[in-house]
Formats: structure tokens, sequence, C-alpha cells
């Protein structure tokens, strides 16, 4: 079956994805949403890749080196062995500040033997619309674009720069190594040198992780999940994002396909929650300055999305030239969601400043600008509030009174009151206790239905939403709550299919959707935890971290049937719920444990 079978490498400034052969399928340089360089991953014929192809004799492996993000494929046949390790540098510079340039490093190294490979070196500069002219310089070999918009690329390598071009057969007999870069570089590149760059990324990732509460279950899962949505944060500007890449499909064959290569507040704002839960809390300082670097005036509206670089307007293209993954077309830049009003944002960032302001209180830098944004957002959401909005699953149509955007409006009140109080400003709650108790009386009214005996996506409806199982975690009800217990049985009975879960089964904009969103399915199991049928949520967390791939890296979404990984790739969204589910399961003790203390 195919599958995303894929690892990611990063710095914190752009990221590639490198097949379970070694094939270096999808990068943009010189950051995260630039142009791709290489795109098999979106285009099998005009992409453009960068693979070691070894005799059908050779058998590969790949695996992560432990707690870091540095790639290892090995290739062998009998005592001809030879193994690649990929990654972007990334090391904290002596005086201050971190080394992470637009670089892949693809570091040789020979295991024993005298093992065989050739090269496709195969660049498709600017997402391949033209044609890409590819030469050997004395000290590199450059790529640059034909015609419209100038690009260029450099590859270095202590190999012969002829062979490697031309595909001819390379005998390995020490280590060597390529490295790809956005620019020409002022120093002579060398094996040493690559080396050292690897050894040095190694002890970032291994400091990184180290600064990871370990714990006694599923602990392997969260670290590969941390440094994922670690490796997904854009360090210059602290900006979060949803994926990296663009027009992965969430079922093939459809028109489901979106650019994720930015930053949803709604996203990035849960990331940042958990990822600081975890200890990181630079990460969070850095997130808390994006949002009020693009928040410079007290009326200024919070869209949904930004780019990485704070640009307010994605204008969505399509890229016709691509024939898509999977034959899935349109391919997609930029998107057009950014112009939507979805009102449970502004919930969910509340969530984080209250978070981060309890965990550090007054000694936060920008403790006043968070302050300015906390009345802001109670002024935003006070005028708002009533109003239909397009909800958490973007509806690219119709606009209702969803439930999930209602509960994050109250949570936006109730977590300002708590700022409030924090900071020494209880002046200003009063009437800001009688909004919160206004929105909570509503939505206990309108949201819950008597026919179906749970809360429902929108007021007024009979569809089951997975989203309206957040009630509890952002405290809108209490786990034993009997509304919240039916609600989540209802949504078992009617959403659960196959041991995963749909978002919801109403038609929307593109009809009935046929794959399952995969944080509904953490969000279910972290509420069957919640109501105490912890057997069961074992069961279901054991089997969905089987459907993960031969790296343990999520997407977006999960077929139903074959269980393949469709939607975007890492999802940023999969692995934060995949965090939060594992640190809550690892505080239960299962049956086996039990018989095992019984036995001692």
């Amino acid at each position: 079956m195919d599958n995303l079978d894929y690892g990611i490498i990063g710095n914190c400034k752009s990221a590639a994805l490198i097949s379970k052969t070694g094939s270096l399928d999808w990068c943009c340089l010189p950051e995260f949403d630039s142009s791709s360089v290489f795109a098999k991953l979106l285009d099998d014929e005009i992409g453009g890749s960068f693979e070691f192809l070894v005799p059908d004799n050779y058998t590969i492996t790949q695996n992560y080196i432990p707690n870091t993000n540095i790639l290892m494929t090995r290739f062998s046949e009998g005592e001809n062995v030879f193994e690649v390790y990929d990654f972007m540098p990334r090391y904290k510079l002596e005086d201050s500040g971190h080394y992470a340039p637009p670089d892949i490093i693809r570091y040789i190294q020979h295991v024993s033997g005298r093992p065989v490979f050739r090269v496709k070196y195969d660049p498709r500069l600017e997402y391949a619309i033209a044609d890409t002219s590819t030469k050997i310089k004395p000290e590199y070999i450059v790529s640059v674009t034909q015609e419209g918009k100038y690009d260029s690329l450099y590859l270095y390598s202590s190999m012969d720069k002829k062979k490697v071009l031309d595909g001819e057969e390379i005998k390995l007999k020490r280590d060597e190594f390529f490295l790809l870069s956005y620019n020409e570089k002022i120093f002579r590149q060398n094996t040493q040198q690559a080396y050292l760059d690897l050894q040095r990324t190694k002890v970032y990732w291994l400091n990184w992780s180290d600064r990871t509460p370990s714990y006694k279950k599923y602990n392997k899962e969260i670290v590969r999940s941390a440094l994922t949505l670690k490796m997904l944060s854009h360090n210059r500007t602290g900006a979060v994002l949803a994926a990296a890449t663009t027009s992965l499909p969430e079922t093939i064959g459809e028109v489901r396909n979106w650019d994720y290569r930015f930053c949803w507040i709604r996203d990035a704002s849960m990331v940042i929650k958990v990822v600081s839960t975890l200890g990181h809390v630079h990460v969070a300082k850095r997130y808390l300055q994006f949002i009020i670097d693009i928040i410079p005036d007290k009326d200024e509206k919070l869209q949904i999305m930004y780019g990485i670089n704070k640009e307010k307007i994605l204008e969505e293209k399509t890229l016709d030239h691509l024939k898509g993954y999977a034959g899935s077309k349109p391919v997609r830049i930029g998107n057009a969601a950014y112009e939507q009003r979805q009102n449970d944002i502004y919930g969910i960032l509340m969530d984080v400043i209250h978070q981060q302001i309890v965990k550090f209180e007054t000694s936060l830098d920008n403790c006043e600008e968070l302050w300015t944004i906390t009345k802001g957002i109670v002024w935003v959401v006070r005028e708002h509030w009533k109003e239909p909005d397009k909800g958490i699953w973007e509806f690219r149509t119709e606009q209702r009174h969803f439930t999930f955007s209602k509960v994050l409006c109250w949570v936006a009140i109730d977590r300002a009151i708590k700022v409030a109080h924090i900071l020494g400003k209880a002046n200003h709650v009063t009437k800001w206790i009688d909004l919160e108790r206004e929105i909570r009386e509503d939505i206990l009214e309108k949201a819950w239905s008597e026919k179906v005996q749970a809360f429902t996506q929108a007021y007024g409806s009979e569809d089951l939403d997975a989203s309206v199982l957040l009630m509890e975690p952002y405290g809108f009800v209490e786990a034993g709550d009997p509304k919240y217990i039916m609600t989540v049985k209802a949504i078992e009975k009617e959403l659960c299919h196959e041991g995963l879960l749909y978002r919801y089964k109403n038609k929307d904009d593109f009809g009935l959707p046929t794959s399952s969103f995969t944080i509904c399915t953490f969000w279910f199991i972290n509420s069957l935890y919640k109501i105490g049928e912890h057997k069961k949520a074992i069961k279901m967390f054991r089997k969905l971290l089987s459907y993960s791939n031969h790296l343990g890296l999520f997407s977006e979404d999960i077929d139903f049937k074959t269980k393949r990984l469709l939607g975007n790739f890492p999802q940023a969204y999969s692995h934060l719920a995949l965090i939060e589910t594992a640190i809550n399961l690892s505080n239960v003790i299962t049956e086996e444990e039990e018989i095992k203390v019984a036995v001692h």
C-alpha cells in the first residue's frame, strides 16, 4: 500500500521530507513556505528529487538517531553496507543564537565492504514551473532556473561531480558527503566539516530532548512528537506551522487539498500549550511575541492564520502544471481561508496567554502587551460572540452558530477574568463576569439537543461533531457531568467507525467526509479516559499508534478502511493531541501491570 512513508528533517527555518528509500522528495528553500526545489511528492515525473539508487538485492531500513531529528537510512547487501545521515544543521553558536542555514547535509558513512550506488540528482526549482539547468563548476554543482523567476541551488560534495550528475555507479570506500545549499558557500566544504556539523546538530537535539520530562509509558512517542513540533516552529518569528507540506489530499482523487505551511492561531496556540507543558518555555515566549507583533494596534482584528513571516494576505493560487499527490488535483499555494471568521481562535489564544501568565506571572517581558491584547480580545468577543462563523473545520460556504466556537468565546472571557485577577486588575472584571455567565447560559440552552441527547455541532442542529468533546478539557463542563458523558456516548455511536472518528457526518462544501481527521480520534480517546473508561481508551490508543508510519509520524487524516495516512504531513494537530493523550494515559495502571504487581 502507498503511504506517507517519509521522515522529516528540519532546523526551525525550513524542512524536507525523505522517503523510506532515502529519496529527498520535498523541500522548500530558503524557508518553509518558499517555492520547492524538490517536489516529487506532488508530481513523480517533473517534481524533482535527490535519490540514492542501489541494486535490487540491497535491503533498506530507516530510523531516527534516538532523541534527535537526524534521519539515518541504511543500505546493506551482505557485508557491503553504508548509511546516509540526513539533517539540516542547527546548533548553538558560542556567542549567542543558533546556526541554522538553509542547508541539507547528506553524510554518507562507509560501514563495511564495497557498497555501490548511483545518484539521481534532479532539482526542479520554483515548483518546476520552468526548466532548471544544472551545471558543474570547479567547486560545486549549480542549478538555476531557465526562465521566469530567478532562483539557484548549490550542491557541494567530496565525490566526483561528473559521476554524480551523470548517474554513474559509485563504489564507496570511505565516508563522503553532500551539502545542498540555497546559498553559495564562502568557505571550502569538506567531509570533516560535514561530520562536525552532524555531531553539533546531534548534540543540539539531544540537549533539547533532555529538557523534555520523561514518562514511564509512551515516552518514545511523546519525544518523537515533541521533536516534530519543534521542527515545525519558525525560530526567527515564533510562528508555528500546521504542517510542512501543501496539497496532500484528505482523500485520494478529491479536491480537499490545502496549503498548510502557515501559522493558524488555533493550531499554533494548541501546540504552544502542549510544548510549554513539556517545559520548552522559549518556544512559547517566541510565539507570544509573534502574536504581539501581528497585533500592533488595539483595534486590529485577529485573522485565523498568518504567514510565518507575519504576512496577512495569503492569496491562494493553483499550480495546474503539477499533477498532484497520487493524481489528486489541484496543487495549491497560499490559502484563502485567511479571510474567514472563526470565533474560536480568541478563546484558544486567551487560554495560552493565561497559561503563560500563570507560569511566569509578571516576570514575562511582554506582560503589559499581553494585558492589552487580553482587553482587546474581550472587546472583540463581546461585540461578535452572538454572530455565526465558519467554525473550526473552516466550512467555505455556510456560516452557523457552531457550539465549539461559542464554547471558546466563553473560554476567552473565563481566562481573561483569571488573567485580570493574577495581574491585580480585578476592577475590570465586573462586566466580564456578566458576559461570561451570559455566554455560558446561551450554550447550555441552545447547544443541547433533547432529541439527540447530546451537545451538537451547532445551535438547533441534530448533527454531532467531534470538536464538542473539547468542552471538558477547556473547563466548560466537568467530566462527570451526565450531559458530557451522554455526548461522548452519542459521538461514539454516531462518529466512531473502524476504530477511528469522523469529524462530523453531515455533508459539507465537498460532500460527505470519507477519511478520519486524526486529531478527533485522540480527542475521543481522551474523553473516554476522562469519563473513566480507561481500558477502552488504552486499547484504542495503542491501535491508533499502530497507524503511524514507520517512524512514528502522523499526517492530518487516516483512511477508514486501509489506514493509509492522508492529508498534509507531518501534522502539528495530530502530534500535539498524541502528546496530550499519552501523558493522560501514562497515569493509568493497566491490568497487565496489576498482574505483575500481584505476582511480585
